[in-house]
């Protein structure tokens, strides 16, 4: 079946409705795209199945898991508490966490957590589902693990692990779970739909997540006498999720992980929710700046790229403090964009210059981040964005482009 779009679009976007609707094809998921320029909403879109068990529709209200796009929310935060004087990104993790010192880790910053080169992308110890739904149990054996690499060696992506390293030194930092601080610096702030740690009164709304036959046909790695295949450890944690991060029942299809604290994947959000947090790094929106100009530049400026440690095909991304910058490997509209993405096709990003923000999520996971990029893509081509292109290419800025 062919799946109906709903939502709204300001003029000059109209284009951006068939781009979202071939995303949907005719599969039982579905999907949500949001766009804001110049603080405000200008694409609201959604469409499809929020739940191929009932088959009930993705709705305004339908929200997601949005895996690693979690750690893009983690890094604001982090930036916050830098813009505050409350983290500094030079400064050694045990001045915050001081039992992260072991295992010769003393000499580790907080900006090789943001920027994976920490060397703890997986963990030595395995974990069990129930050791990830305790917040302790995971950061203890993170602080107790010798590195993987010596530190200055290079980088490798801290799939899962990333926000548990940071989100302990936002907590020692702030003085709050990771929950608390993005419930209050962020969520309630901007008035939004979306979670660190899902309140059991929303679980009503979540998407029901199904593996496409893309991720489903990637083979696992083969079996190594060597030892662990650190690649897959740091999405399984050993025996704690499946491969591809959901199954029928389990991973993030399980409830007790919407309401755990898994600030590497396991946040929950609408895709309005996301473009409204972003644009507010990047222009008052609702009244609301989180991030300031300056501390955007710092952020966002690259840190780690190239090949990483353990070898994965190219292209490679590239880092700031958390954030993944633009690069061959996630293009947004402009150099200077930074953002998240997601397993299974989740992407949110903020456009300094440009003063725009974007966000598409959905419950239909496939290897590749084909369908975001194919909107992108079209945005990217959209009259209505040439005049906010033309002040980027003079090095000026605006409040609105309209």
């Amino acid at each position: 079946m062919i799946h109906e779009v709903h939502g709204q679009l300001a003029p000059g976007f109209e284009p951006l409705r068939e781009a979202f609707a071939t995303t949907l094809g005719d599969a039982s998921t579905g999907a949500a795209l949001s766009v804001f320029l110049g603080g405000r909403p200008v694409v609201d879109l959604w469409g499809g199945i929020a739940d191929e068990r009932t088959k009930s529709q993705w709705s305004e209200t339908t929200v997601s898991v949005v895996f690693s796009c979690t750690k893009g929310l983690m890094s604001i935060l982090a930036a916050q508490l830098v813009e505050q004087g409350l983290l500094d990104y030079d400064a050694p993790v045990a001045r915050y966490w001081p039992e992260f010192a072991a295992a010769g880790k003393s000499n580790v910053r907080v900006r090789h957590l943001l920027n994976h080169q920490a060397g703890l992308s997986a963990p030595r110890q395995t974990l069990s589902t129930a050791d990830i739904l305790e917040w302790d149990v995971v950061v203890d054996a993170l602080a107790n693990q010798e590195p993987l690499w010596p530190l200055g060696s290079g980088y490798a992506y801290h799939a899962i692990t990333h926000g548990w390293l940071v989100g302990e030194v936002l907590r020692r930092a702030s003085g709050q779970s990771v929950s608390d601080l993005f419930r209050d610096a962020v969520a309630k702030p901007l008035e939004v739909a979306a979670w660190i740690g899902l309140p059991q009164t929303e679980a009503h709304n979540v998407a029901y997540m199904v593996v496409g036959r893309t991720l489903a046909e990637e083979s696992p790695s083969p079996a190594s006498a060597d030892g662990p295949d650190w690649l897959e450890r740091a999405m399984t944690l050993g025996e704690a999720l499946p491969s591809k991060l959901v199954s029928p029942t389990g991973g993030f299809n399980d409830p007790r992980l919407w309401a755990a604290q898994i600030p590497g994947a396991g946040g929950i959000a609408s895709a309005r929710a996301l473009a409204k947090i972003w644009s507010a790094t990047v222009r008052e929106t609702d009244g609301i700046r989180l991030l300031d100009g300056a501390t955007v530049k710092s952020a966002s400026t690259v840190q780690t790229e190239g090949e990483p440690v353990f070898p994965v095909p190219s292209p490679w991304p590239r880092w700031g403090m958390g954030f993944q910058i633009d690069s061959e490997a996630r293009r947004y509209l402009t150099s200077e964009g930074f953002g998240h993405d997601g397993a299974g096709g989740q992407v949110a990003f903020a456009e300094p210059r440009l003063g725009l923000a974007f966000a598409y999520t959905t419950n239909l996971m496939e290897a590749g981040d084909s369908r975001a990029t194919s909107i992108i893509d079209v945005l990217r081509q959209l009259p209505i964005l040439s005049g906010a292109r033309a002040w980027t290419a003079t090095g000026q800025t605006r409040t609105s482009v309209y």
